[in-house]
């Protein structure tokens, strides 16, 4: 089954009540997860970095990064409230961390298990180490990166699993990691990958959802899709393109002052996602041809069969003239009809009536 991220990110706006009605609408829509952001926006940007035009755009304002995401933060005494919550709605939780001190604090105060790695940080070899150091299985975007950046990643990450606290890190060293046998079963193990475009919202033209086959087939991993676009119609396709995890974000009201409203979900439009992804898991099947229930109920409906098109007795020749062929299909197959042409009739045939020589 496909595993859904409702990806709330920074869309409590700061405000933990906020956040907990987003969980809630996630359990609702019936997500998985439920995913935020845990940074320190001092650890995360400096003084000077402005902000992405998508961001200024959103906010209508315009700031620095480090305003901006300074009153985006969560205090840790709200995500062990997150954390509860989610605990008794039944839902996970998860969050990625964007610097050191807060993956240090999502695993080992939190006990988080299971990491998400942003596009954002896929080039930042220490934090991309540290998150593989902690032995949990990782969920790793892409957006943004070549084949090659992603390949060096998942070196680092290689490393990060099979070697010793002792070991230097270094090009070397992951290269060497990514590929020894151990390394490899590792990062199967360990690691989901998922293709994203960076753009908020994601334009059509540059979705290349074929990429995600392309990331399963280079690296042998399982892949899933990060979605930016608007509307829900790519995350169902890349269901039926054979994702195994799909993260999308989501609000309580896209008119919200912030930077990644507009390019999410509102609850509702999130649970009719999370329907017709289920309803395409199901479509799916197994894919052996072979008739289904259905099918074998409706084969002597929607079949024909060889019947007598004129009145034939006891002892007439079967040719053309006196044979047609037409439902219901529980009677001779027409494939039989060039062999019963020229043979006697054994018995009486009114029109319409099922030749059973």
């Amino acid at each position: 089954m496909t595993l859904i991220i409702a990806e709330a990110g920074v869309n409590h706006n700061g405000d933990e009540r906020l956040a907990i009605k987003l969980i809630e609408a996630a359990h609702k829509a019936g997500a998985d997860i439920v995913k935020f952001q845990t940074f320190k926006a001092k650890n995360l940007v400096t003084e000077e970095a402005k902000q992405a035009d998508y961001q200024v755009v959103n906010t209508k304002r315009q700031e620095s990064q480090l305003a901006m995401l300074s009153r985006l933060e969560l205090s840790y005494e709200a995500h062990h409230k997150l954390v509860e919550h989610c605990g008794l709605l039944g839902i996970e939780f998860l969050s990625t961390a964007f610097d050191l001190e807060s993956l240090d604090f999502l695993v080992n105060d939190l006990g988080l298990k299971r990491l998400k790695l942003p596009s954002g940080e896929l080039t930042n070899a220490p934090l991309v180490l540290e998150h593989a150091r902690t032995g949990c299985d990782l969920i790793v975007s892409t957006g943004m990166a070549t084949l090659s950046e992603i390949e060096t990643a998942l070196g680092v990450m290689a490393f990060g699993f099979i070697a010793s606290e002792s070991a230097q890190p270094s090009l070397e060293a992951f290269q060497e990691a990514y590929a020894s046998v151990e390394g490899q079963k590792a990062l199967q193990n360990k690691v989901t990958i998922l293709h994203c475009t960076t753009e908020y919202p994601a334009p059509m033209a540059e979705i290349n959802l074929k990429a995600m086959d392309t990331l399963a087939r280079a690296f042998e991993l399982p892949a899933g899709y990060s979605d930016h676009s608007e509307g829900i119609t790519i995350p169902i396709a890349a269901v039926a393109r054979g994702a195994i995890l799909i993260e999308k974000h989501f609000t309580l009201d896209k008119h919200l002052e912030g930077p990644d409203h507009k390019a999410s979900l509102e609850p509702q439009e999130l649970e009719a996602m999370v329907k017709a992804i289920r309803q395409v898991e199901t479509a799916l099947g197994t894919g052996v041809k072979t008739p289904t229930v259905s099918e074998v109920r409706n084969k002597a409906v929607v079949r024909k069969s060889l019947v007598a098109a004129t009145p034939i007795k006891n002892g007439d020749v079967l040719d053309e003239s006196n044979l047609t062929i037409k439902r219901p299909g529980n009677g001779l197959s027409p494939y039989q009809y060039w062999k019963l042409l020229g043979c006697k009739a054994s018995q009486d045939y009114g029109v319409g009536e099922l030749i059973v020589e």
